[in-house]
């Protein structure tokens, strides 16, 4: 409706998984860059996660539009099936046919067996691409994992591709599921967008659609992303009904307000903080609730009336040394719950060394990058964060319904440091693993240069940086030679020491590899096993 009126040559924030839309953020080119990994490997499976609407889908798509046309594809989008609908279903991407009365498992094994033997011998690649994998059942994922099974001396015949949102991470972690979990070549999680990012999205989504003019001032794209969250999908139905409004008005420019009102119909009365709870699900929520709810009931009475600061862990014996007393994850009454964000980043900003404003328009991401410094967040667990060795921002939940932030500044074998508030708190892993909901933001030092993902036999300005500190780590000398290309010798050293670090050996070097290699070397940068006693 608007199109004409804008001068669009099409609607530009449709929310169809057009992968010429695809805006390529750093966290998408290392997306799609351990797909491609993955894919040129040799079988195994491959795993894409991300809350909804992050881009998962439209990365995935993006992939095959650069795989050869001669890999046979199969493409499932919705999996929620018993394991003879699912194996049928493949069945029919696959063209294999089958007797229609047909419900043995055995019988369509061997027939997508039979399939992949074929199609190994005709010299085709064989991709299975499951979304929304979250739904998977156990009893499905171990059917996956034995198709995989069937290989030859140097790869497996079928590749098998997962994209999910964040349950699937967990659902992958338990014990049951470990043989799959170890199958897995490559993976990487999608993240929200920036808010310079965002500002890049949408304008890179209408220069697609044909116009080169900022629709969106600076200011209307910072209440977007308050509103929003750097979420893709959420920006794209905002966007497009706030064109709308804007259209009807006659006006030139989308205006905050009128932002606003956009958002208020495509998602309901628009909140402060709306975006940052999309990323945990009101479900996610509710189930915990329920699942805490009696012994909060009956911790009611000994909550109110005892101190808030400390808790005894342990049992005293006569022959036992005297308990350790440590302080508990509870947000302080009297401190402010809704900066605690900007409590925690004032922490990490500090550990750096550099100033942080935090009554600044421009936001702590964007304040550490003018100081030299990247953001760098995911969802995880207590052993990733001990390999980053990193001071770290963790968001909590406690059992009374309230999520805050705190600074992780310290991690011992079984107690850690924790900064709530103003606070310093000692506190046992069991308690933290307990609030915390598996979100992190932590600071890194780029290397001078460092704009994206760097992929074997590129030509980047990093490329010395890395060769001389991996020689610092493998305590090599380096070579005279000085060369930007990213070459096969370095590719072998990067993937050594990937392996050593516990990450994926894939030779590509993004945030995480750098993170680690800077730790390693000692590169002036605060870790976890230092006191910092000056707090």
């Amino acid at each position: 409706m608007y199109n004409e009126y804008f001068g669009l040559e099409e609607s530009p924030f449709s929310i169809a998984p057009d992968p010429r839309y695809l805006y390529m953020s750093e966290q998408h080119r290392e997306a799609l860059a351990h797909m491609v990994y993955g894919f040129n490997s040799d079988g195994g499976f491959v795993l894409l996660t991300g809350e909804v609407g992050t881009g998962k889908t439209t990365v995935c798509r993006c992939l095959l539009n650069q795989i050869p046309d001669t890999t046979a594809i199969a493409f499932i989008l919705n999996p929620k099936m018993s394991v003879q609908e699912l194996l049928a279903t493949i069945c029919d991407d696959f063209g294999i046919l089958y007797s229609p009365d047909s419900t043995s498992i055995k019988v369509f094994v061997d027939l997508i067996n039979t399939f992949l033997l074929d199609a190994h011998a005709g010299g085709r690649k064989v991709v299975l691409i499951i979304d929304e994998a979250q739904n998977l059942s156990a009893e499905v994922l171990e059917q996956l994992r034995l198709l995989t099974n069937l290989e030859t001396s140097q790869r497996k015949l079928l590749q098998i591709i997962l994209i999910g949102q964040p349950e699937l991470r967990q659902k992958l972690s338990r014990p049951e599921l470990r043989q799959l979990s170890q199958r897995i070549i490559a993976r990487y999680h999608l993240g929200v967008l920036s808010r310079k990012e965002v500002s890049a999205y949408v304008s890179h989504r209408l220069s697609i659609a044909g116009i080169q003019d900022p629709l969106f001032p600076h200011s209307t794209i910072r209440k977007l992303y308050r509103i929003s969250g750097g979420v893709p999908r959420l920006i794209n139905v905002v966007c497009d009904r706030a064109l709308l409004g804007t259209y009807t008005q006659s006006k030139q420019l989308v205006t905050p307000s009128t932002l606003k009102k956009a958002a208020s119909e495509v998602l309901g009365e628009v909140q402060s903080g709306v975006s940052r709870s999309h990323r945990k699900t009101a479900a996610w929520i509710l189930s915990v609730c329920i699942l805490i709810i009696v012994s909060a009931v009956l911790a009611a009475t000994y909550y109110k009336d005892r101190p808030q600061d400390t808790v005894m862990i342990g049992t005293e014996k006569a022959d036992s040394p005297a308990p350790v007393e440590l302080k508990t994850l509870y947000w302080p009454d009297n401190q402010p719950m809704d900066r605690s964000s900007t409590m925690s980043f004032q922490e990490l900003f500090r550990l750096w060394g550099i100033a942080f404003q935090p009554e600044s328009d421009v936001s702590p991401c964007e304040q550490a990058e003018a100081g030299s410094l990247l953001c760098y967040q995911d969802l995880g667990n207590m052993d990733l964060l001990r390999s980053f060795n990193s001071p770290a921002m963790l968001k909590l939940a406690d059992n009374r319904g309230n999520e805050y932030y705190v600074a992780l500044t310290v991690l011992k074998e079984t107690t850690a440091t924790i900064i709530v508030g103003s606070e310093v708190r000692e506190v046992s892993l069991n308690d933290v693993e307990s609030f915390w909901l598996g979100d992190y933001v932590l600071l890194w030092r780029p290397p001078h240069g460092y704009k994206d993902v760097i992929m074997p036999g590129e030509h980047n300005r990093v490329v010395p940086w890395l060769a001389k500190h991996l020689a610092l780590f493998e305590g090599t000398t380096l070579e005279t030679e000085k060369t930007f290309v990213y070459n096969d010798s370095l590719v072998r050293q990067v993937k050594r020491f990937q392996l050593a670090k516990g990450l994926i050996p894939d030779g590509i070097v993004g945030a995480q590899t750098l993170i680690h290699l800077n730790t390693a070397i000692g590169n002036d940068v605060p870790t976890l096993d230092e006191k910092q006693e000056d707090t």
